[in-house]
C-alpha cells in the first residue's frame, strides 16, 4: 500500500485507540534504515510509522548541502515509491523540532504541504512535532496553536509535546527529575489553547517520567497511570473518553508492563529509536569483528570485496533492526492487525 493519505492516518490512529494498541514509531537515518522498518511493518503485519529527527534531516541533504527541509522531501519521496509494495500502510513523521529548528525545517514542510494539497497532491509528510519542552508552557502553546491552524490547511496533524523528556535525542536534553510528569494542569491548559478536536486534531506527548537515549534503569520512575489520571479528569470536562490522542516517547528499553499501561491509558504510538538503531549496529559489529581481515587490507594485502562491499553488512543489518521493529509491533498489540489485512 502507498504510504498513508491524511484520512487513512486518521483511521490509523482512531483503530488504535478503538482497539487498545498502539503503533511503533521508529526513526530512520537513510534509505537503508527505512527499508528495515518497512520490512519489519510487513513481516509483523502491522502498520507503523516513521520518523525523521532533527539531526536526521539534516545528515540526509548530505554534509555540502545541510538543508532539512531538502533531506525530509528526499526521504519521503523515496518511501513513497518503495513503501507501495510492503502490504502495509505507513505514515511519515518529523520528530522532535525545537524552536530554533521551526522557520528550516517544519514550517517549509508544512508550506510544501499547503501548496501540494493545492494542486490536489497529498502531503508528503502526515504529522510534524513541535517540541516545546525548552520553553514555559504558555509559549509551547502558543506555538502549537499557530502550528495547528497551519496544520488543518496541509491536511497534516501535528504532535506536541507538554512536559519534559529526560535525556538527550539529537541535541535536545533535558535532566531526569521531577519536571519529567505532566500535570492535570497542563493538560486542561492544552485543552483551553488548542481545544479538543475542534480547531484540528493533534497528538500530545504527556509525560511520565520518560527519558531518551541509554540509561540507567534505575534512575528512571515511570508512572503512566498518570496518563490515566489525565484522561479521566479531562474526558469528564470535555465529555470524551480518553480525550488525548497519547504519544510515548523513549519507548526503548521501557519494560512490557509499563508499555501496556502506557498503552490502556491512550497511547496510540511509540517512539522507538535507540534499540533499533543498536539492533542495525551490533548486526554490523559483528560483521566488522568477525571478518576484519577480510575487510581491511592487512600487511599489504587486499583484502576481500566481498566482505567490505556495503551490501554484505547492510542486508543483515536490516533484517536485525527489521526483527526489532517486529518485537515492537508485537509489544505494542499492532502485529497482524494491518488495515491491508
Amino acid at each position: 500500500m502507498p504510504i498513508a493519505t491524511p484520512d487513512a492516518y486518521k483511521a490509523m490512529l482512531d483503530r488504535a485507540k478503538q482497539g487498545g494498541f498502539a503503533y511503533p514509531s521508529i526513526n530512520v537515518t537513510g534509505s537503508q534504515t527505512l527499508n528495515a522498518a518497512l520490512q519489519g511493518f510487513a513481516d509483523a503485519e502491522s502498520d507503523g510509522i516513521i520518523q525523521v529527527s532533527v539531526g536526521t534531516a539534516l545528515y540526509l541533504s548530505g554534509n555540502r548541502v545541510q538543508d532539512r527541509a531538502i533531506g525530509s522531501k528526499a526521504l519521503a519521496l523515496y518511501a513513497h515509491e518503495v513503501a507501495a509494495k510492503y502490504g502495509v500502510t505507513v505514515a511519515l513523521h518529523t520528530d522532535h523540532c525545537p524552536a530554533e529548528s521551526l522557520d528550516d525545517w517544519v514550517r517549509p514542510l508544512i508550506r510544501d504541504s499547503i501548496e501540494r494539497r493545492s494542486r490536489g497532491l497529498e502531503p508528503l509528510y502526515q504529522s510534524h512535532m513541535w517540541d516545546g519542552s525548552a520553553v514555559s508552557l504558555d509559549e509551547n502553546l502558543e506555538v502549537a496553536k499557530r502550528l495547528l491552524e497551519e496544520s488543518v490547511q496541509a491536511d497534516t496533524l501535528l504532535e506536541i509535546e507538554v512536559g519534559v523528556i529526560g535525556g538527550e535525542e539529537d541535541g535536545v536534553e533535558n535532566e531526569i527529575n521531577d519536571k519529567l510528569y505532566s500535570t492535570v494542569e497542563d493538560a486542561r491548559a492544552t485543552v483551553a489553547a488548542l481545544g479538543a478536536g475542534e480547531n484540528g486534531r493533534y497528538l500530545t506527548a504527556l509525560t511520565f517520567g520518560n527519558v531518551h537515549g541509554v540509561y540507567n534503569p534505575a534512575a528512571v520512575n515511570l508512572r503512566p497511570e498518570i496518563l490515566g489520571d489525565i484522561q479521566r479528569v479531562i474526558g469528564a470536562e470535555v465529555g470524551r473518553d480518553k480525550p488525548f490522542d497519547l504519544v510515548f516517547h523513549g519507548g526503548s528499553g521501557s519494560s512490557a508492563e509499563d508499555i501496556a499501561a502506557a498503552v490502556a491509558n491512550g497511547v496510540i504510538k511509540m517512539n522507538i529509536d535507540t534499540d533499533t538503531q543498536y539492533a542495525f549496529t551490533r548486526s554490523i559489529a559483528g560483521h566488522m569483528i568477525s571478518k576484519y581481515d577480510q575487510v581491511l587490507k592487512i600487511d599489504g594485502k587486499f583484502g576481500n570485496k566481498k566482505a567490505y562491499d556495503p551490501r554484505s553488512w547492510g542486508k543483515p543489518a536490516e533484517n536485525a533492526m527489521a526483527a526489532r521493529v517486529v518485537e515492537a509491533a508485537e509489544m505494542l498489540g499492532s502485529a497482524g492487525r494491518s488495515m491491508g489485512r
